[in-house]
């Protein structure tokens, strides 16, 4: 993650969060150092380690954190993954916004890490969509990575995707390509949406650098991928869960892409409990 970015994030998240002051901390004493520790509740993959760091320095830069765990690891019950050591009340403070983009992004590279594993096929990457949370995106699609898959396109801005109602509003794929190939260098990859045999031949003849074959079942996927030639990157998406997802396994395709990977994907159970004093020193059970 870009860490100056994951900064504005964060001071964004914690005005919304604290506003004009913590009135719960009304309730902590001014007292010494005292611990903390993240740990898991439930099964899945770990997402959003920089995030830990990051959140306590920027309330406090005297919060030492330790992880023990990295991104893209294996999480059980009960198990730790980071140890603190700071003022109670900034703990606290910082402790709801940590937890919710934690639990968020496990979430999400949890649910990816267990599609691939479905799907059981190399040969294929799964990858994610622009259906992130709005605000959120940086963080939804690095959480993927952290699963095992593979980022599409972060916005508009880094590659063309031709979809109907482009084609719909240029005439034809050809136009369509042939324009978007005029305006723009050749660092820029063009996609081009295609539902049909037709249009797969159209987005062919036009030199799509990748197509993808929208809303297809199996069957259909690996004749179209059979169809295109090699030099041309391949994509089915559309329709496609956790359900469906086994039956495209050896569709010759090179990626798949889910959306729910990132819009349906539920949160982790991650929490945070500051360690009493009597515990201290004492081998965590988590």
């Amino acid at each position: 993650m870009q860490r100056i970015a994951l900064r504005k994030m964060l001071e964004h998240f914690y005005m919304e969060d604290i506003g004009s002051g913590d009135l719960s901390a009304q309730l902590i004493s001014d007292s010494g150092p005292q611990q903390a520790i993240i740990y898991a509740k439930q099964d899945g993959i770990l997402a959003g380690v920089d995030v830990i760091s990051e959140a306590f320095a920027l309330l406090d830069a005297d919060i030492r954190v330790s992880l023990l765990k990295k991104d893209g690891e294996s999480l059980a019950p009960g198990e730790t993954i980071a140890a603190l050591t700071g003022k109670p009340l900034n703990l606290l403070t910082g402790e709801r916004v940590v937890l919710n983009l934690l639990q968020r992004m496990s979430g999400i590279a949890t649910a990816t890490r267990r599609a691939i594993e479905v799907l059981n096929d190399p040969s294929i990457r799964i990858c994610d969509t622009r259906k992130t949370t709005p605000g959120l995106r940086m963080l939804e699609k690095y959480a993927v990575t952290a699963g095992g898959g593979y980022n599409h396109r972060f916005g508009l801005y880094d590659g063309i995707m031709i979809k109907d109602n482009h084609i719909a509003a240029e005439g034809s794929i050809a136009a369509a390509v042939a324009k978007a190939r005029a305006r723009n260098g050749h660092m820029v990859k063009i996609e081009v949406e295609i539902e049909d045999e037709d249009q797969l031949q159209e987005a062919i003849a036009a030199g799509a650098d990748i197509i993808m074959f929208d809303n297809c079942d199996p069957d259909t996927v690996r004749r179209f991928a059979e169809m295109t030639p090699p030099s041309i990157i391949t994509e089915a998406s559309g329709g496609i869960d956790m359900h469906t997802l086994p039956a495209y396994r050896g569709t010759g395709v090179h990626y798949i892409s889910l959306g729910f990977l990132t819009h349906s994907a539920g949160s982790l159970d991650i929490s945070m409990d500051i360690v009493p004093d009597s515990k201290r020193g004492q081998k965590s059970e988590r």
